[in-house]
């Protein structure tokens, strides 16, 4: 009798130490895991402000946008429609050719900005017009180096 008490007491060490060993090991992967999803939201976060998407003024026209909401525009600038004044103000149409939107920029616009040329307008909505506070001009994939330089060919 007295080997089952010894032998019983040994099982009972040895299923302590399991335990232990396993509660040690669910520890340790529920923090690894905890970890893990911290930093996937961490990096969804800083991708998700980094990502600079852009509104088409078809998908513009299907929304309801607060004008305290910075958008970003994108499509092609309406031929005829570019008009300057002479305190640096341009006011000018974008359009996906079936809807559009009046833009008014006031600053220098990049040089690669023409009439039927592709466009990118940031700013603020403000009576059915964008206040744009940046510009930025499109332009095609084909490079061509400038003429006259030894590149060209």
């Amino acid at each position: 009798m007295a080997k089952n008490t010894k032998n019983r007491d040994h099982q009972a060490k040895k299923s302590m130490k399991i335990n232990t060993i396993h509660r040690r090991r669910l520890y340790f992967l529920s923090l690894f895991g905890l970890a893990i999803v911290i930093a996937s939201f961490l990096v969804m976060r800083a991708l998700d402000k980094n990502i600079n998407l852009y509104y088409t003024p078809t998908e513009l026209a299907k929304q309801v946008i607060s004008n305290k909401a910075r958008i970003r525009v994108g499509g092609i600038v309406q031929q005829g429609s570019v008009v300057r004044t002479e305190r640096l103000e341009v006011f000018f149409t974008i359009t996906d050719l079936d809807h559009h939107i009046q833009v008014k920029y006031t600053g220098i616009l990049p040089d690669l900005f023409k009439e039927g040329q592709g466009v990118i307008a940031g700013g603020y909505l403000r009576e059915d017009a964008l206040q744009a506070d940046e510009v930025l001009a499109k332009h095609d994939e084909n490079y061509q180096p400038p003429k006259g330089s030894r590149h060209a060919s």
